[in-house]
């Protein structure tokens, strides 16, 4: 029974939240953008060590992640980014939190840009918002993290469209019990009308091996993120989508909605 207990937890919390999409561009120094994210996630399935889809008890995410960028130079962007979630899971679980999750400081530096490239560096402490690894919803989030990436960037035009292409790869150091992971994302993104661009992503976590308690297995999971972001302001524009989990190991099988506020200044 105890290693049932196990598995239904290590497949419910391995997934660790999703960042906010920023790319490899830089802010102009003295100007900046706020884009607050609302995503509401749920997860009935998971995948097992096989890659097959198990039934596990529900698994509910509600979060609420405000980023902050800021050209403190036209090369280096300040980052700061605290997230607010709820977590419920079902019987025989049967846990829940509300509270902070991470909170992210750090920014991006850009070392290169020439004919629509950028290639750009960033370094994010993440810091918990709880300790307490007894309440099943909050393992995962207990604990100090530093996510390390290479950003490469190309803007372009696709016909008569303003594309872009964004591509990350990222270190991330975790502390206590969890695994470190390689994250690769990729996003390409077109204005197809003068208030409208469409983004398309997609969203890759490795373990770098197993880790101790809890996390006793390592894991891998696979996101395809589908959304438009309309412009109705000269500063302002709003986005919606959703994306899902296709493919994993020992992970949810997550499905969720996403709504977000940008902010230009």
């Amino acid at each position: 029974m105890r290693g049932r207990y196990c598995s239904i937890l290590g497949l419910a919390l391995l997934c660790a939240p999703g960042a906010v999409w920023a790319g490899a561009w830089t802010m102009e120094e003295g100007h900046g953008q706020v884009i607050t994210t609302g995503t509401f996630s749920v997860s009935n399935d998971g995948f097992d060590s096989s890659r097959n889809t198990v039934s596990i008890p529900r698994y509910r995410k509600f979060e609420v992640e405000p980023l902050l960028e800021y050209g403190v130079t036209d090369r280096f962007t300040l980052m700061f980014g605290p997230t607010l979630q709820h977590i419920d899971i079902a019987a025989p679980v049967d846990a829940s939190r509300t509270g902070f999750s991470y909170t992210e400081v750090g920014g991006r530096y850009r070392f290169w840009q020439n004919d629509g490239w950028v290639f750009s560096g960033q370094a994010l402490l993440r810091a918990p918002g709880t300790t307490d690894d007894r309440n099943p919803a909050a393992i995962g989030y207990t604990d100090p993290e530093l996510d390390m990436r290479a950003l490469l960037g190309k803007s372009f035009n696709l016909g008569p469209f303003a594309s872009f292409i964004d591509l990350e790869a990222a270190q991330r150091f975790r502390a206590g019990d969890p695994p470190n992971e390689f994250r690769f994302d990729a996003t390409f993104g077109v204005h197809f009308a003068p208030q409208w661009m469409l983004l398309v992503q997609s969203l890759n976590v490795f373990s770098e091996g197993a880790g101790n308690g809890i996390f006793y297995t390592s894991y891998d999971y696979e996101k395809f993120q589908l959304s438009l972001v309309y412009s109705f302001a000269p500063a302002w524009a709003v986005q919606f989508g959703g994306y899902t989990t296709y493919a994993g190991r020992n992970a949810l099988q997550e499905n969720a909605l996403i709504t977000a506020l940008w902010y230009r200044f």
